[in-house]
């Protein structure tokens, strides 16, 4: 059973690999980076955010009867829907659904509901090959990994250690480590999969109640190849993925790449209206606890979520301690409000993996006030009697400190002292002046004041462009 020191265990297992814990973040804050680049360049963004945030608040507290438009409209396009209370009954229609064809090959896109399911350990113990074709699924599902991210599964993975897996189960050449050479094999390895399935199953972005079809997102063709090649398509959706109209998914679909990976549009925006001539379409529609988060007035809105992923982009927490220090198939913020909702005790720990800066909020596209509910989260795990005496004592003597102005401000006066001899006895030497390991270079001999003087004084940003350019020759 998880305990409450958990997540910082295993932050703390990922931090101490230093080179790969600030290249993680590095990466992160890449996308993250691009993600305001195409959040600025719309004036209307904004906007987009706040309708966004009205059609999913409209559309969860409707949800019953728009949940029965859908399924009148897609069993009037000659789709076969289910219902799924749970992850169990989930996996078992799917199983059904499969046996019924008499197919043993399953190919299966990127989605975080049958994760969250685990049905792939499911079918594989009853005979089934599931294959997954997103290129980062695929490499994380060969090492016997779970995704780090709900976006970028394989984020947390270098391309070297992309060749050694390509290496062992591709037949790669060993050592290398090119990606469009390893892109290449993986494209072949997919290929000779795709046209041995008997089954695709994919999950679903959007699914609109008005028409009865649905949406799927992909950057790498692989959902459209799953879908099109075998005779059956399944298509696996939490029940909070719907919304009303045709004419809102414009919305969701200007926010949903530029706030996931800094894109204007997904490479491949597939729509879904009924199932080919001869050909199976079947939608599984599953809760899963998320009628539970529904009820509740505090995390309501968290249904809200579009996956886009870009909370954890942001997430000075995530960045830094990687996807599998949550250990939950939803990490960073947004997994960090939905896994306590589904097991508060076994995932105590993750609503404290966070510094409340509330940089999530400000980047969430639908407005979830992520930051807010991670804060509620606390205070009822700590009403339920859940933190550690470790935890609750340490936050008793904070609160008696704030209470009493006198004993305060004793404290400040003997934190004051401690700090004007506890430099010179140990954390104060020349060669390592901070006591500790830093993450900062050394400044520099020459102080910026005195660069400044020398190079720049006098000199505006323009005439400085000027005189490098010409400098160069331009």
């Amino acid at each position: 059973m998880a305990t409450v020191s958990e997540h910082p265990e295993k932050a703390a297992a990922y931090i101490a690999d230093r080179s790969r814990s600030r290249w993680h973040d590095g990466a992160l804050w890449f996308v993250r980076s691009k993600r305001d680049r195409m959040a600025h360049s719309l004036p209307e963004w904004e906007q987009l955010r706040t309708t966004a945030s009205q059609i999913k608040a409209h559309t969860i507290a409707n949800l019953p009867e728009i949940l029965q438009q859908f399924e009148a409209n897609a069993k009037a396009r000659g789709v076969h829907v289910h219902w799924a209370a749970d992850a169990q009954e989930h996996n078992e229609i799917v199983l059904e659904i499969v046996r019924k064809q008499n197919a043993t090959r399953v190919v299966k896109s990127k989605s975080m509901l049958t994760e969250e399911c685990h049905l792939n350990p499911h079918l594989e113990a009853n005979g089934i090959e599931v294959i997954d074709t997103d290129l980062g699924e695929r490499i994380v599902q060969m090492r016997g990994e779970r995704p780090s991210h709900i976006v970028l599964p394989a984020i947390h993975i270098k391309k070297e250690e992309v060749g050694e897996t390509f290496a062992k189960y591709l037949g790669t050449e060993p050592g290398a480590s090119d990606p469009q050479y390893l892109t290449e094999a993986a494209r072949q390895h997919l290929r000779s999969k795709f046209l041995e399935a008997e089954v695709g199953i994919t999950g679903v972005n959007f699914a609109i109640a008005e028409t009865g079809g649905f949406v799927v997102c992909t950057n790498e063709g692989n959902a459209d190849l799953g879908a099109s090649l075998p005779r059956v398509h399944i298509a696996c959706m939490g029940i909070e993925k719907l919304i009303p109209r045709l004419v809102d998914l414009s919305v969701f679909v200007r926010l949903l790449a530029r706030s996931a990976t800094g894109q204007p549009i997904t490479t491949y925006t597939s729509h879904f209206h009924g199932p080919r001539p001869g050909c199976e379409l079947h939608i599984v529609l599953v809760d899963n606890g998320r009628s539970r988060i529904r009820d509740s007035d505090e995390f309501r809105s968290a249904l809200g979520c579009i996956r886009c992923g870009a909370c954890m982009n942001t997430c000075p927490v995530f960045r830094r301690s990687g996807g599998h220090s949550y250990d939950a198939v939803v990490p960073g913020p947004i997994g960090s409000v939905l896994s306590p909702a589904a097991d508060t005790k076994q995932h105590r720990s993750l609503p404290y993996a966070c510094s409340l800066c509330g940089s999530c909020t400000d980047v969430c596209p639908v407005k979830i006030p992520l930051h807010h509910q991670l804060l509620t989260w606390r205070q009822q795990i700590a009403s339920q009697g859940l933190l550690p005496v470790s935890k609750t004592s340490a936050m008793r003597a904070g609160s008696m400190l704030f209470q009493h102005p006198r004993i305060y401000a004793l404290a400040g006066a003997l934190g004051r002292r401690a700090l004007r001899w506890l430099p010179k006895s140990w954390i104060y030497n020349r060669a390592n002046p901070w006591g500790l390991d830093r993450d900062l270079p050394e400044p520099p001999v020459e102080s910026f004041r005195s660069w400044w003087q020398t190079n720049r004084q006098g000199t505006s940003v323009d005439e400085g462009t000027q005189s490098k350019g010409a400098k160069n020759g331009k």
